[in-house]
This record gives structure tokens, sequence and C-alpha cells, in this order.
């Protein structure tokens, strides 16, 4: 395979970003000529890191490059910091996250490479803050995505009662160095994105997926998580039961692991089949 990595600046985070990009090998019996100049737009797979992460996650942390060569894929692998794929307009200048991936970056990879723009050829996956982000430009971007894959991330009703509470605190209160995982200041963090609460439960992941249910336009959905994952085991299994209940269909699929690598690696390759890449008649890869 042929890896990119792209140096830009960009308007909706501003700074330069990063950002990987895997684009399809030439094979050894087509010319140069023939394969560069062939004009074939290939499918793209939006490929988001998790929390603590960056660009280079999937690439030093999985055989993300060994499954798009052989599925003659391309995969785009931006960083975003722990900006939750969201706007934060209260961050200096502004940063947004969300634009910066649909408004930016997908016309910069659709109009700069050989990548098929065809809602049918584009999925988005993404492991735990990226499951969550694959999750929310699913539903807000139908017509950009055929299929999501959300690994480790379930998004789950939130306690409006608690929520409201800390809402309330000032950010001192909240500050906490033995939370090593600053889920707390994290929440708090979020929700002042915004003036009011209400605002704030509005725009939730949780009931955005429940308000889009009875759309017929979604993309098709696959969760997995590692039945032995502290934070998102009991979600999954609250979420598959409360969807399944609402007639909502997706595939579910739980494995042994905790939240970590072994289970991404495990997962993402689940979620090439879910993709139907399998199926796909052109399916090859590069000897040595």
């Amino acid at each position: 395979m042929a890896l990119l990595n792209l140096d830009f600046e960009s308007e909706y985070m501003g700074a330069n970003q990063n950002v990987n990009i895997i684009l399809p090998d030439k094979p050894r019996l087509i010319t140069p000529s023939d394969f560069y100049g062939s004009g074939k737009k290939y499918k793209v797979l939006w490929l988001l890191h998790g929390t603590f992460g960056g660009y280079s996650d999937w690439i030093r942390k999985s055989n993300i490059e060994l499954y798009a060569c052989e599925k003659d894929l391309i995969v785009v692998m931006p960083g975003i910091g722990n900006a939750d794929y969201e706007e934060w307009n209260n961050f200096t200048l502004g940063l947004d996250a969300e634009r910066y991936i649909t408004e930016e970056l997908m016309p910069l990879v659709y109009n700069w490479l050989p990548a098929s723009d065809k809602r049918e050829d584009n999925f988005v996956a993404g492991l735990s803050m990226g499951g969550a982000g694959a999750l929310k430009f699913a539903l807000k971007y139908p017509e950009k995505f055929s299929k999501c894959a959300s690994l480790s991330y379930c998004p789950s009703k939130p306690d409006e009662e608690k929520l409201a509470e800390l809402f309330a605190l000032k950010r001192s209160e909240v500050m906490d160095p033995a939370d090593v995982m600053h889920s707390k200041l994290r929440v708090y963090n979020r929700m002042h994105r915004y003036d009011t609460f209400e605002e704030y439960l509005a725009a939730d992941l949780y009931g955005l997926l429940m308000r889009s249910l009875k759309r017929d336009d979604l993309p098709a959905f696959f969760f997995s998580t590692g039945t032995e994952d502290p934070l998102m085991a009991v979600p999954f299994v609250n979420l598959k039961k409360e969807l399944m209940e609402k007639g909502f269909r997706a595939e579910w699929h739980e494995g042994p692991g905790t939240h970590e690598w072994r289970v991404w690696e495990r997962d993402i390759q689940k979620a090439f089949v879910f993709f139907g890449l399998d199926d796909d008649s052109e399916v090859k890869g590069n000897e040595f």
C-alpha cells in the first residue's frame, strides 16, 4: 500500500492537522501509466481514533494497512485530539472537529485523491470516542455513508438530575487528580459548550439516536464490544436490548476482552465483513 501523511492548515481546526491515508497499491502486472491513469475511484473508510489517541493510532496499533490492501480500499485516519468530533466554540478562536471532517477533509479527499464520493462506497468506523464520532456522523449525515461501525461505544440514556447538578458546579469543583480518565471534567466541559443545560440535552447522542430510529434513510449499523470492558459492556447490553425491542435493526458482536487494541483489531475485521468488502469481486492483495 501507499501511506500518505497529509499535513495541512485546517480552517475549522484553526491549525495544521495531520492525516494518515492508506491508498491502494499498484498490482505488479499493471504498468504505472495504466494504473495511475485509470481514473478509477476507490471505496473509502473514514476511520476514527479514540480518547488520548491520534491520527497514527490505527497504523501503529493494528493491521489496518494489511486489511485495506486486501480490499483495495482507501482508509482516511484523521486526528482531532480529545475533541469528541464536536464543535468547541469556546476554545481559543474556536475548534470545530465536526465540520473539519465533513466540510473540509471529505471534500479534500474526494477532489485530490482517487476516492469515490458515492454513498454506497463510503463507510465510517471508530473505536471508543471514535465510535461515538462514527455513530454521530452516520446519524447526522446519512447521505454520506452507507454503513457505520461503532467499536466499544454505546450511548446511554442521560441521568438528567445528576447532569444538572454537575452543570451547576464551578470548574474548580469538578477537577479531580484521582480521576485519571478525566471523565467527570470531560462531561462538564462538554456541557459547557452550550449556553444552557437544555441545549446540551438536545444535542445528546443517545437522544439523537432515539429520535432517528424511524428514519428510513439511515446507514446500516454495527456495534461491538469486549465482554469484560468496564466502560462499555453494560451499555452495550442495555442498548442492544432497547433497540431490538424498538425494532431497530443492527448487527451486534461481543467477544472476550476489555477496552483495548486486541478487541479493536478483532472487531475491525468483523466490520470489514459487515461493510460487504468480503463480497467484493475485486478483493486482492499484493504478495511481499
